[in-house]
């Protein structure tokens, strides 16, 4: 009896291509990949201007609206009141663009490019810390714009490096913000859900702390919570980096906040980018 081979189909599938494993990409491969993606994601920038639309007029918008509309009656005088608010719009500036970093990684879900992405034999990490790179710059914009404006209306700085160092502080808090809301743009199903989750987290946050009034008023309760609010104490080390005061408790606990954040939050994202389906 003779053997007969067995031959497939000529029509048969192709096997589906191996990943390469990331725990083999090495970190200069790690970084070419990440480079290549921020590259992507300025050039769509580029042929989508309008995408910088809040980040350069929602500093404008703010600060002005706050200074002339709330000035006089939370500080006096609108002179008084820009030293005061435009340091705690900084930390504001951060969550704000952290929320849409959630709403156009979701997006990315939806009109099938992460698929791409995943497809291709590159460090996933890459993919979600290109995007944090690219959001910080679009955060340093929007921070120098607000500066700007607060320039103009009468900011006044007494330490230059003081004022990088806020700069410096809110670049790092924000970043840190950014790996919830990329878990949430993986995570939740349409870029309204992310967005309607973020404002309830938002508003108290925001609200609850000491970005645009000072705490004293405030009863006892609502109190603590702002003294655990790591946006109160962004807002105060930014204050005190700019025109002096004490740092060291307010400047630690953003530091620690951020760093909690990041390490909880960032394999959570990773995992969650890697495994959906």
């Amino acid at each position: 009896m003779s053997a007969t081979t067995l031959k497939p189909p000529t029509d048969a599938p192709a096997a589906p291509a191996v990943r390469k494993d990331e725990s083999r990409i090495g970190p200069r491969a790690h970084v070419r990949h990440t480079t290549a993606l921020v590259r992507r994601n300025l050039l769509w920038i580029r042929q989508d201007p309008e995408s910088m639309f809040d980040v350069v007029l929602m500093p404008i918008v703010l600060t002005l609206l706050f200074v002339f509309v709330f000035g006089g009656a939370i500080a006096g005088d609108q002179e008084t009141y820009v030293n005061y608010v435009v340091p705690g719009l900084m930390a504001m500036m951060g969550m704000n663009i952290a929320m849409g970093v959630g709403t156009g990684f979701n997006q990315d879900f939806q009109t099938g490019v992460m698929d791409r992405f995943r497809s291709l034999p590159i460090a996933r990490s890459s993919v979600l810390i290109a995007k944090i790179i690219v959001e910080i710059g679009r955060m340093l914009v929007a921070t120098s714009i607000l500066l700007a404006v607060g320039f103009a209306i009468g900011l006044s700085v007494d330490s230059v490096p003081g004022l990088l160092a806020a700069v410096g502080l809110s670049l790092v808090f924000g970043s840190a913000l950014m790996w919830i809301f990329l878990t949430m743009g993986v995570m939740m199903k349409n870029a309204q859900a992310i967005q309607g989750m973020a404002m309830l987290v938002l508003m108290p946050l925001q609200f609850g702390s000491s970005i645009f009034a000072p705490t004293e008023s405030m009863p006892g309760w609502l109190q603590t919570f702002t003294g655990y609010n790591p946006l109160s104490s962004l807002a105060d080390a930014a204050r005190n980096l700019i025109n002096g005061g004490p740092l060291a408790h307010d400047v630690l606990m953003v530091l620690l906040w951020s760093g909690a954040i990041t390490a909880v939050m960032a394999p959570v994202a990773i995992h969650k980018y890697r495994t959906r389906t």
